[in-house]
Parts: structure tokens; C-alpha cells; sequence
């Protein structure tokens, strides 16, 4: 009887029982950004303005299976996107200030799955709880977070049970992050991402 609990117990926790029910995906993508603040100091004080359209990212997801192949999701990731940078001389000093921005998006989806060796759809909405700390090389800073909704659609190519190719387009809704009426960074809007999934 021991023998034949255990037996069960791997068997539930093998990829194949938990297979197309969990997932991992690895995202590489560029959305919208805009510095103010940055912009504002370099327009006054000149210097090298760098700024980053890059998002690098990881999420967990979870499925449950519907009528036939069909599928509805929750997914919960992390998002680290590309710093803003202004270089300068203020009166022969050196300065630099430095905008770091990461993001929490949690959604829910509705895939339409198609199976393995084919072309899958999805889409969702959820909500992203985004932090941005701006910061100067002497060690001053300021940051603040806000929470904000996403919609998102997108496909994805199952090239074997395990592993998937997708692509998603997402629109980001009011993702203006303020502090005493200073706008300290701006990711609203559109972004597209190249994501690898992992199915276990």
C-alpha cells in the first residue's frame, strides 16, 4: 500500500500530470518611456540624455483547461525595464541622476489553444503595480509606486508540449508615476515582447 502511494505521489508530481497546467516564460521586449524629469534637467543644463526602451522580464502562470483545448489563465511577472540616465557638468562638478523602474503585472486570459505544432491566441487584462526610484551620485533619492491597469493580446507557436514561442502587444493605461506633482517616470502606453514559455 506504501509502494503504491508513493507510486501515485510521483506520478502527480511528474511534468507529464502537470502537464499544459503550469508554465514559465523568459520576456524580452520595448515599450513606451518618457523621462520628464530627465528631459526637463537636460534642457536646462545640457550634458548626455540616455534613455531605455528595453524590458526584460519573468512570469509564473497557471491554466485551467475549458470546453475542448481552450484554456483561462492567471499570470503574475516581473518586469525590469531599461534605466534613464543624464550626464552633466553643473558649475565643473560632475552630476548624474539615474531613473530605475520595474513593474509587478498580474493578469488573467482567455487562450484560445490549438494544441502542440500550432498557432495558439490569447488575451487579458490585469493590473501592474509599477516603483521608480530616481537618484543622483551623491546618494540622494526619491521613488514612489502606483498601481495601474494593462489589456494585452497575443499568440504563441507550441513547438512541443513542453515549450513555446510568443509574442504579446500590451497597452499600459495611466502609468504616469508621480510624486509632489513631479512626473518621475512615464511607461503609458503601448509595448511588444518576445517571450519563451516552459510548460510543466
Amino acid at each position: 500500500m506504501k509502494k503504491l502511494c508513493l507510486l501515485l505521489g510521483l506520478l502527480c508530481l511528474s511534468p507529464v500530470a502537470f502537464s499544459d497546467n503550469w508554465g514559465v516564460g523568459v520576456k524580452l521586449g520595448m515599450g513606451e518611456n518618457d523621462p520628464k524629469p530627465l528631459k526637463a534637467d537636460f534642457n536646462d543644463y545640457g550634458g548626455k540624455l540616455s534613455e531605455s526602451d528595453g524590458i526584460v522580464g519573468i512570469e509564473v502562470m497557471h491554466e485551467w483547461n475549458l470546453s475542448g483545448l481552450d484554456k483561462i489563465g492567471v499570470k503574475l511577472g516581473f518586469e525590469g525595464y531599461g534605466e534613464n540616465e543624464h550626464e552633466y557638468d553643473w558649475l565643473g562638478d560632475y552630476s548624474k541622476d539615474t531613473e530605475t523602474t520595474f513593474a509587478l503585472p498580474l493578469s488573467v486570459y482567455y487562450k484560445k489553444d490549438n494544441g502542440v505544432k500550432k498557432l495558439s491566441y490569447f488575451g487579458g487584462l490585469g493590473a501592474t503595480w509599477i516603483s521608480t526610484e530616481l537618484e543622483d551620485n551623491e546618494g540622494y533619492s526619491v521613488d514612489k509606486s502606483k498601481i495601474f491597469p494593462h489589456i494585452f493580446v497575443g499568440a504563441e507557436y507550441r513547438f512541443t508540449q513542453v515549450f513555446a514561442l510568443g509574442v504579446e502587444a500590451k497597452y499600459n493605461i495611466s502609468a504616469k508615476v508621480k510624486k509632489d506633482g513631479v512626473v518621475l517616470s512615464d511607461r503609458s502606453g503601448f509595448s511588444g515582447a518576445l517571450t519563451g514559455r516552459f510548460y510543466f
